[in-house]
Order: structure tokens, then sequence, then C-alpha cells
């Protein structure tokens, strides 16, 4: 039997394994699982309700994922256990949660169970805004240099925030914790029996670089007093680069995968950084842009710039000698779910099951009828607020043009509009900041499956866009680093340009955009960028008002 690696992929919603070949990279069998608790926003297990602008998880979920969905991918591959020479493990991020000195999630304890901070808060919690705010504010009066790094601007997706917050508002349970740490680390930790941080997580969410390290315990100090040693006494400065072996599973870990003890197990990985790879991207120029509830742009360069408004850029982030650039917009296919599950109306819904479509699917049909600017609306894309280019959680989606007439397919086709458009100001930010975009790779569930989005996308951006060729992308990007792991002697590869040259890759073909449509676009588009700068960089602070008094009616 030839040799095959795993990669397991922890999402949003859900958890999926995929078996790999190695030397080909044909997929032998994959599986997944929605997470039981799903994604908690409203309230914890035991009814205790949540603020505005929290998203939980509990971490059990991801152990039950794990042990499940590995398994069924081993049967459906065919595949015994020793065949299986690495795994690799990817996670969204940052989703932070606390841990005991055992490794043990502090919201599994029974008298912390109604307890918000003992959970892990999930990277679309937006809970610390004002915490992310007051870093940035000290970060440009101490003129902090890992603050250019970032955008210039600290989201409340990330680590420190969410850190922050944790101690501010449940010091004792922050007390009590041994380490706060992300997803991915965390589950290598539950496979190998150590703990590996991954320099990839902390140098997207925690300011970490391999040169400078974290920033300065005096500004931290300056921030609070308490967290001044919160790197030393909650995090770790033990870092490990990405593309190497963070350690082989034990015992418990085999007993969680259903593999042989011993196998090789890579260091973690951010969900989209680890797809690059897999789409066959190994060096500067083309971007990736992975499509799901959220979106990420991922580019490479062997330049440093200062990009504003991007999430951060990471030396060796995914391949080595490559600076790794991320930036991303916070909500798009949740726009979509939002919709159908809020405006759909009941007679589109009954048209649904008639036909046997899912409601996505038929608005896509009734949108896909629609030219370029016939409905008349356009909408800002902030539902989730904004990642970037603007770096504001506190900003709140936008519909403009509405009638009488307005139709409900007319609504959702501007809704993808408007995730397009955000896309192309993020592409035209890189450029004008010297990360040129030459070219145009997608990936995700919804790049591989809704061809008309597709389409209208490359209409909007006026540029060729080309589909990774698996379906399940992160999770082959993970396998490929459980092959690095394992290395060549051991049937997998020593290095990620190896491994994706023989299992990563594009699709035939792709989107060409449409001359007449783009045309269009670029008129809607000017109105976008209006719109775009009118509410998100001061023109009217009105998004910013209105959820405060929403937050102080709630309270």
């Amino acid at each position: 039997m030839s040799k095959c690696v795993l990669g397991v992929d922890f999402g949003t919603l859900s958890a999926r394994a995929l078996i790999v070949e190695t030397q080909t990279g044909r997929e032998l069998g994959t599986a997944a699982m929605d997470y039981p608790h799903g994604v908690m926003d409203r309230a914890l297990p035991d009814g205790t309700p949540l603020p505005p602008d929290w998203a939980l998880q509990d971490p059990a979920d991801y152990l039950e994922c794990l042990s499940r969905v590995v398994p069924q991918a081993l049967a459906q591959a065919g595949v015994r256990p020793e065949d299986v020479v690495g795994v690799g493990v990817d996670a969204t991020t940052c989703t932070l949660f606390p841990i005991d000195a055992n490794g043990a999630p502090l919201c599994a304890l029974p008298e912390l169970a109604g307890e918000k901070h003992a959970y892990a808060k999930l990277w679309k919690h937006h809970g610390a805004q004002a915490y992310a705010d007051r870093m940035t504010q000290v970060a440009r009066e101490r003129g902090e240099a890992f603050l250019a790094r970032y955008g210039g601007k600290v989201s409340s997706e990330w680590l420190f925030p969410k850190l922050w917050e944790t101690l501010d508002q449940a010091p004792a349970l922050y007390a009590r914790a041994y380490r706060f740490i992300d997803t991915a680390d965390w589950i290598v930790m539950k496979l190998t029996g150590a703990e590996a941080r991954s320099g990839c997580l902390a140098g997207c969410k925690a300011f970490w670089n391999p040169r400078d390290g974290y920033p300065p315990n005096d500004y931290f100090r300056a921030l609070d007093p308490r967290l001044e040693h919160a790197v030393d006494e909650k995090l770790s400065r033990d870092i490990r680069q990405v593309c190497t072996r963070a350690g082989f599973l034990t015992e418990e870990g085999a007993r969680l995968t259903g593999l042989a003890p011993g196998t090789a197990v890579a260091v973690g990985h951010s969900d989209a950084l680890v797809a690059l790879p897999a789409a066959g991207i190994t060096g500067a120029g083309r971007m990736l842009m992975i499509v799901g509830t959220s979106t990420c742009h991922i580019m490479l360069d062997d330049r440093e710039r200062d990009v504003p408004g991007i999430c951060g850029v990471v030396d060796d982030g995914v391949i080595p000698g490559f600076l790794s650039y991320e930036a991303g917009q916070s909500c798009v296919g949740d726009h979509f779910d939002w919709f159908v599950h809020t405006l759909a109306p009941e007679a589109y819904a009954r048209e649904a099951r008639e036909r046997g479509l899912d409601l996505h699917r038929l608005l896509t049909e009734k949108a896909a009828r629609l030219a370029p600017g016939e409905s008349g609306l356009l909408a800002l894309d902030w539902w989730n607020g904004n990642r970037s280019v603007l770096v504001d959680a506190d900003l709140t989606g936008l519909f403009m043009g509405m009638t009488l007439a307005t139709r409900p397919e007319e609504l959702y086709r501007a809704l993808i509009e408007a995730t397009a458009f955000g896309t192309r100001l993020i592409i035209e930010n890189f450029e004008e900041h010297g990360v040129p975009v030459q070219g145009i790779t997608a990936c995700g569930g919804i790049a591989q499956k809704n061809a008309f989005l597709m389409q209208l996308y490359a209409d909007v951006l006026g540029r060729e866009i080309s589909v990774a060729r698996s379906a399940q992308n992160s999770a082959l990007g993970s396998a490929m680093m459980g092959a690095v792991a394992a290395g060549r002697a051991a049937g997998g590869w020593d290095t990620i340009d190896e491994a994706a040259a023989a299992m990563g890759g594009v699709r035939p073909g792709g989107y060409v955009p449409d001359p007449a449509a783009h045309a269009v676009y670029d008129r809607l588009y000017a109105e976008y960028r209006a719109l775009h700068d009118w509410f998100g960089r001061g023109g009217s602070d009105v998004m910013k008002r209105l959820k405060q008094i929403r937050r102080e009616a709630r309270a």
C-alpha cells in the first residue's frame, strides 16, 4: 500500500478529515461533522445569556469531532493506520481558550459551566473591541514597531484583546488558567502530549515575529499592569516554525484518531494560510481567496511592506523564505445564511421545497437572471464588522436603493456584489502599498459550488480567477504539512514545495471577466467606495452610535 497522510481542518462550523496519498495527492477518504454546540452567540449550554458581539465554542466539540471523522475517513479510504505516516492540523484563528496544567479547558469544570470567559472565544468574537481600540491607541502613542506589521490597527479578533478582556472581566478565572491557547496548538498538544506553539498562529494573531518575538513587556504594562508578564505567565515564548514536526502521536493521540502511536505530527496551522500550498501556490504574486463563512485573502512576497488595514504579515508563515500577508472580510457566506434565515419569504421557501432545491440555490438562480445594476441596489458587507481594510468590528451592514418593488433576489445579489466590491478594495490596497497581485485562485466551499458567485467576482475584479482542485483545500494543506513532518524517508516529503508540486493544484479552466459587466461594476464600485469611506472613515459615525444605543438597551 502506498503511504498516506491525514489532514484535519477545524473550521467555524465543523471539522473535516482527509486521507491523501502522498505521492499523487489522490484523495482517498474524507469525513466531516458539525460541532454539537455550534457557535454560541446567544447563550451558553446552561442557558446563561451572552452579550452582543460574543461568539463562543466548546472545545470538547473539537475532540468529539476528531474522534469520529478520522476513523470514518480511514474506513472510506480503506487504508491501515500504519500506512498513515503523518498528521497535520489546522483551525480557525484566533480561537482562544484557557486550560489547566493538564491541558483541560476550564469550561469543562462543572463550577465554570456558566462562566462565559471559560469557553473558546471564536475568531469572530468581537466582545473585546474596546480592548483592541485601547491597544491601538497605546501602541501609536509609544511608537510600537509591531503595529505597522498588522495594518496599523489592532483587531478584536486577535489574541491579546481577548486575553485582556478575560483578565479585566474575569480576573479570578484568568488567575486560575495555566495557559491560554489557540485551537490548533491545543489539538497538537492533545495528539503529542507536549505544547508546541505555531509560529504561524503567533505571527498571524499575536504580534510575534522570529526577529523580535512578542512586543516588550513594558507595552503590556502600559495597557494594564496586570498584563506585564502575560506572555511568560499565560502563553509561551517557545515558538515552532511551520513545515516542521511538533512530535509524535502518543497513546492518547492514537486513541483519539485510530492511528498508530509514533505517527509524525506537524506543527499546527491557520485554516487560511495552510490552504496556499494545496492550491499550488509556493511563491510570490498570486493571491489565494478562501471563500467561506468569511473570506481570507493571502499573499506571499519576499519583501516586507507596510500595508494598512491587513491582518498581519508573518515571516515564514507558510513557505520558508517568504512573508505571508493576510487580509480578509469577516462576513461573506454568513451574509447569505443570514439572508436565507431572516429575509427569504415563505413563497420562496415553498417554491424551493416543491422544486427540491435549498433556498440558497433558488435565490442564486433568480439572482443570476438579473443584469449588473438592474436592481438599483448597493450594500455594505459589514454584517459582522469590517476586517480589512478598516479593521473595525463596530461597523454594521447597510442596504441602499430599496423601493416597494425590490425583490428578495435583488437584495441577495446586492450582498454578493458587496462582498466582491470588498475583495476588490482589498486587492487595490495591496497593490497601492507595493504587494502586486498578478493572479487569483479561489478555494473553499462557496468557490467550489457557486459558479454564479465566482463569475460575478471575476466581473467585479476584472481579473481571471482559477479554482483550487480540492474541495477540502485547508485539510489538504494540513495533510501536506503532515507529509513534511514525516519526511521523504518515511514516505512523505522533505519540503513543502515538493509536497505542493505532488499533491496540490487547480482545476482546469477558470472564470474570465465579461467586459460589459465589468464596465457596469466599475460604476457601482465607485459608489461602493464612496459609501465605504463615508461610513467607515469618519463621514458619519451613525453605525457606532446605533450600536451603542443597542448595548445600552440590552444592558
